[in-house]
């Protein structure tokens, strides 16, 4: 380090006046020289310039402490291991033992002509700097664990002088991490990140592995195979518990290494095996294996042929109706939007394929204005041949609510096409009220003061409180089909819905019940006073040519 002056500083730590003398004669020009005559006072100097000190010359035979007793204290010490150390001597065999306790070089005596003492000098704190470069970026400044870079690199040279040792690749995750640090605040955040690193380092300390932290709350470990890893997961947790509530961490194993893959696909298959088992808090370590590479491959096809799938319409809107059951008869009351992918090749792909892929690539904003679009579409033509009008429900992603052009999109779409705002409905999980929930109702009103009809998707699964639900900004609710089976499911036990249906009573909404697949089912659903029921008892999702029949019979 340069001071001010612009100089780097030495310590000349020695016993003779006349040596001393004579090195701060030949340096002086270049350096700013402090001296300590004895091992104790050079002892001082050092702990009190630290930080400043780019070089120590070190007499091995000093009275109170000798160089050989100095040195082990110097680079024991973590503030100042990494000064480089020069040490003076004549003795042969005691440079060789200064050698192994850390010195950087030696200079012997009787001194050398000046230049070589300068030049040991330079290049001893030119080759000190260059490795308080590297290791500022080799090391993660909060846990002290390898970055991603050095991890990889370290792994590679392991690979290299150990080609035959059986090695797995794992990736640890925090689950739902972004909660605790809201929870607790960053700086316990921090604290837990740098207790599971500790963790890990502690685990591994028995064996040749490396150990990284990869970015924000994720970890990866080169080691060699184990065949179980589920207690030494449950110890880490039990140990970061004891800093907040129950931490939940998340393993994926790449088990036995095919070392002809390049080191960063390895890992990043422990990961896709890590976020298999994501919100699963009965089961904590996932193996990779084929099915979840075919799986791997499989995704990456839909993402690739995603942009050629819309440019071709592959996308389809299917169109499930929604009936209102309070009179005697059943009546077509609106229909909901449901999209389905009719690959030229694979055939037709479940929505629940590609839907959380594309939300987890930022695909699902393309492909959602592509549903609107259509149904938007759908319904002019239906409105244009047939004279039916028929309102029809479009879903919005949480992602979509935070789009401040979101309420402009829907005035084009409903401008271009020619319908008007009461054709066209627009679904919006509950969840995504619970999350960021100041921002999510502001653009629910948004949406609401613009003349739209929001319908509250998924009710039953997001855990809202009744305090919320009362000032949303809502005109019905809609249960979550789950919600509807599992009360079918425990001895018909329906008290939960009808709680539902007195509080859309008292907030002066309808009740949309979907996922009805049985005649019990719609009749007790009727009899508790569910006003609008959509699901397979009337009909399953259809092409907009079959839903024709469908608008026709409600006209009649």
């Amino acid at each position: 380090m340069r001071l001010s002056s612009g100089k780097r500083r030495i310590l000349v730590a020695e016993d003779e006046y006349i040596n001393r003398e004579l090195l701060k004669n030949i340096l002086d020009d270049e350096y700013d020289i402090i001296e300590a005559e004895d091992g104790e006072t050079a002892y001082e100097l050092i702990s009190q310039n630290r930080k400043t000190l780019s070089l120590i010359l070190l007499d091995l035979n000093m009275p109170k402490l000798t160089g050989l007793e100095l040195l082990p204290r110097i680079k024991e010490d973590p503030d100042t291991k990494g000064i480089p150390i020069i040490v003076l001597t004549s003795d042969q065999e005691s440079e060789v033992e200064s050698l192994n306790k850390g010195a950087s070089d030696f200079i012997p005596k009787p001194y050398p002509q000046p230049d070589v003492i300068k030049a040991r000098i330079s290049r001893s704190i030119e080759l000190a700097e260059d490795r308080q470069i590297i290791t500022a970026t080799e090391r993660d400044a909060l846990t002290g664990l390898y970055t991603r870079e050095y991890f990889y690199r370290y792994g590679e040279q392991f690979d290299k002088y150990h080609p035959s040792t059986d090695m797995d690749a794992l990736c640890f995750d925090v689950d739902h991490f972004h909660v605790l640090n809201e929870r607790f605040g960053m700086a316990k955040g921090d604290e837990i990140l740098k207790k599971i690193a500790c963790c890990l380092t502690s685990v591994f300390s028995d064996q040749d592995c490396v150990v990284c932290r990869k970015i924000a709350d994720t970890f990866l470990v080169y080691c060699h195979h184990h065949d179980d890893y589920t207690e030494m997961v449950e110890k880490i947790m039990a140990s970061c518990s004891e800093l907040a509530t129950t931490i939940k961490l998340r393993l994926g194993v790449y088990a036995s290494c095919d070392k002809k893959i390049d080191i960063q696909v390895r890992f990043a298959r422990a990961k896709i095996a890590a976020d298999k088992i994501r919100n699963n808090y009965s089961v904590y370590v996932s193996t990779y294996d084929e099915e979840l590479l075919e799986k791997e491959l499989f995704n990456e096809q839909l993402v690739d042929e995603f942009p050629k799938a819309l440019e071709e319409r592959q996308f389809k809107v299917f169109f499930q109706p929604k009936y209102d059951v309070r009179g005697d008869k059943p009546v077509l009351s609106s229909a909901e939007a449901l999209v389905r992918w009719f690959h030229p090749a694979i055939g037709m792909i479940s929505p629940g394929k590609f839907i959380p892929l594309f939300e987890e690539d930022g695909l699902i904003a393309q492909l959602d204005e592509y549903i609107w679009r259509s149904t938007a579409e759908q319904i002019a033509d239906w409105k244009k041949r047939l004279g039916i009008s028929v309102p029809v429900s479009v879903n919005l992603s949480r992602a979509e609510m935070y789009d401040p052009n979101l309420v402009d999109t829907f005035e084009r779409i409903v401008e271009e096409s020619g319908i008007t705002k009461k054709d066209i409905y627009l679904e919006i999980t509950e969840s995504a009220y619970v999350s960021d929930a100041d921002q999510i109702v502001g653009r629910v009103k948004e949406l609401r003061d613009h003349g739209f009809f929001i319908e509250m998707d998924d009710f039953g699964s997001g855990y809202s409180s009744l305090n919320m639900i009362s000032e949303l900004p809502i005109d019905a609710l809609k249960l979550d089909m789950k919600f509807i089976r599992n009360a079918f499911d425990k001895h018909n036990d329906t008290r939960m819905i009808s709680i539902v249906i007195d509080i859309a009573e008292y907030l002066g909404v309808p009740v949309i019940a979907e996922g009805v697949e049985t005649e019990e089912q719609y009749l007790a659903l009727k009899k508790l006073g569910c006003t609008i029921i959509q699901g397979y008892y009337f009909s399953k999702p259809v092409p907009a040519d079959e839903f024709i029949k469908i608008l026709k019979e409600g006209e009649n």
